[in-house]
């Protein structure tokens, strides 16, 4: 958990939004961020983003519901959302852990994903779901 990323201490409710502020988020994020990571599959390399966990509660929509579109692909599992206007990544619900969404840390108002250090990369290339049981 980590409840501050340089002088931004993380809110318990943390808006979130786009580079072109047409989609605002709010985020429930009473432990901070939690399991912020990369991910070396296919979209994550593309996208680059550093990203954090919640659960399917903890994102609402304040502005912006019909900017966001959806991006699909390979088991159509995920649900990857950006904005429509500006091609903002802002959050995804997981393939991993369909009860949770994962969300781009540097939407978060005023953090700067840099600031958290050395991030841990998930192997999103061999997917968990991908391998047999």
């Amino acid at each position: 958990m980590i409840r501050q990323v340089g002088n931004t201490k993380i809110k318990a409710k943390h808006k979130a939004s786009c580079h072109c502020g047409a989609v605002v988020l709010e985020m429930s994020l009473p432990r901070g961020i939690e399991n912020p990571r990369r991910c070396d599959c296919s979209i994550c390399r593309r996208r680059g983003a550093i990203v954090g966990s919640v659960a399917l509660d903890g994102i609402r929509i304040i502005q912006g519901k019909d900017a966001l579109k959806l991006y699909q692909f390979n088991t159509h599992t995920a649900k990857h959302y950006f904005c429509s206007h500006c091609g903002i990544y802002t959050h995804h619900q997981r393939r991993s852990a369909p009860d949770e969404y994962g969300y781009n840390i540097g939407c978060l108002e005023g953090v700067n994903p840099f600031g958290l250090g050395d991030v841990v990369t998930n192997d999103g290339v061999n997917h968990p779901a991908d391998r047999s049981q």
